[in-house]
């Protein structure tokens, strides 16, 4: 009987608003440690108002408790990265930062859509059993084999250049607090 007109001084009628000092009781309640579900029950309060008070009011303390970690884009970069070299797993980048499958997911669609024009490459894909050798002359094969070998060098410096670039544009990014890298989808002016 106490608690229900604890409920109704709390608020103007019985679907009134809440008074605001009741409501930063409210909101401080649920920061000390109260279960929401005897608040909904004591003030009368519902569940979507009471997660929209706490999200919109609490304080700067229980709001960073009740996000998940907050990755800069360049450690989202970071994991990636390390994702597409192999280096990592996907399964041992989610368990080491503690993110789910989706988000990992997420991250490397939104990767790719970044840097079309930049691919890494993959020798996975490009991993095939070579055809077999036409029967040249040995100065032909010598040949081909130098051109192969300065082919070779060449895409691993470009390769190099890529990973040098992509790391100047995170540091950047990172320390001028600016998005370099133009978005996927942008609407042409």
């Amino acid at each position: 009987m106490e608690e229900e007109k604890l409920a109704t001084v709390a608020r103007l009628g019985k679907r009134g608003h809440f008074n605001i000092k009741v409501r930063d009781e409210i909101i401080k309640a649920v920061e000390d440690g109260i279960p929401r579900n005897v608040i909904i029950y004591q003030y009368g309060v519902s569940k979507g108002t009471l997660c929209d008070w706490m999200r919109d009011h609490g304080s700067a303390a229980y709001q960073r408790t009740k996000r998940g970690r907050y990755f800069t884009e360049v450690q989202k970069r970071s994991v990636v990265r390390q994702v597409e070299q192999g280096i990592l797993t996907p399964h041992a980048a989610r368990q080491a930062n503690g993110i789910s499958g989706n988000t990992l997911n997420k991250w490397i669609r939104e990767s790719l859509k970044e840097n079309v024009e930049i691919a890494v490459y993959d020798p996975l894909m490009m991993e095939k059993k070579p055809a077999e050798e036409p029967d040249l002359p040995d100065l032909g094969k010598q040949a081909l084999e130098k051109a192969l070998q300065e082919s070779q060098r060449a895409l691993q410096e470009a390769q190099m250049k890529i990973r040098a670039l992509n790391t100047l544009i995170d540091v950047a990014e990172d320390q001028f607090k600016i998005a370099i890298r133009k978005k996927a989808g942008a609407k042409r002016s």
